[in-house]
């Protein structure tokens, strides 16, 4: 498999840039969540890039890219800086997956570039705001007025895993350390920064009337113990016509990582589906 890492150059800062797979091949990019990076997709990228190629994102402020400040975290702009990755790389036409957060900058993308998207695959994204459930006592003390910037300079791994936790549910599951260390060096202001947005984007208008308006391909996964967002609210997506929701029992927020294989057996024939296999 091939595997190019890469560091594009914006206005804000680099943004890296991961592809793997036949570079003829149909596209994928995936697009992790707040407070996450590229590695959230390691268990299923080498599976998919058997017949495509992939493509990884690291958000503005997340994994190796850049974390300034004086620039804007919110959805659209996140959307925006993804679609021009994709030009610069030279993909014309992709399926786009996205996890928790990363649904709503999927989401943002096909509204602002419709001719780019082909379908959408949203893994633990919530559907409206009320729907969230909880990001657990240290994400909460971590966003706390007053309280924030010193406990972010005060992390420790075990806090950083006691925050990570409520996005796994599966019995014996462990946070790898390449995911407490992502965390780890981010900066509060991206944090704050993209959490806001995406509160604000949900705020404007819930997400299955974004993509009902759209009339795209759409799968949508949820766990069914997810502790983020209640797993009940994933049936507010079949709002949007033709949409395949699916729910996987025992799993939490992030079944990619929980359960790579159920995962799989979901994503992949939807992306056979609407994108076919790589020539020849």
């Amino acid at each position: 498999m091939t595997t190019e890492d890469l560091l594009l150059p914006f206005e804000e800062g680099d943004i890296h840039v991961r592809q793997e797979g036949p570079r003829d091949a149909p596209a994928l990019v995936l697009v992790h969540g707040l407070a996450a990076s590229t590695h959230w997709w390691d268990a299923i990228v080498p599976e998919l890039a058997k017949d495509c190629r992939t493509v990884r994102i690291d958000l503005l402020g997340h994994g190796q890219s850049a974390g300034p400040t004086g620039h804007s975290y919110r959805i659209p702009e996140h959307a925006r800086r993804v679609g021009a990755a994709l030009d610069r790389l030279g993909v014309e036409r992709v399926i786009a997956v996205g996890h928790s957060t990363g649904g709503l900058v999927v989401t943002a993308l096909a509204e602002e570039r419709p001719g780019l998207v082909a379908a959408l695959a949203l893994i633990g994204t919530g559907p409206r705001l009320d729907a969230f459930i909880s990001d657990g006592f240290a994400g909460k003390l971590v966003l706390a007025p007053g309280v924030g910037p010193l406990l972010w300079r005060m992390r420790t791994d075990g806090l950083i895993r006691k925050a990570l936790s409520t996005a796994f549910s599966r019995p014996g599951y462990e946070v790898p350390q390449q995911l407490v260390d992502d965390a780890r060096a981010m900066t509060l202001h991206a944090s704050v920064a993209t959490s806001q947005g995406a509160d604000a984007y949900l705020k404007q208008r819930e997400v299955p009337a974004r993509l009902a308006a759209l009339a795209k391909p759409l799968l949508v996964i949820f766990g069914g113990e997810d502790r983020r967002w209640r797993p009940s609210s994933a049936t507010d997506y079949s709002a949007v016509p033709g949409a395949r929701i699916e729910t996987l029992p025992g799993l939490g927020h992030s079944p990619m990582l929980e359960d790579p294989q159920r995962t799989l057996a979901l994503l992949l024939p939807f992306v056979g589906a609407h994108v076919g296999r790589r020539p020849g």
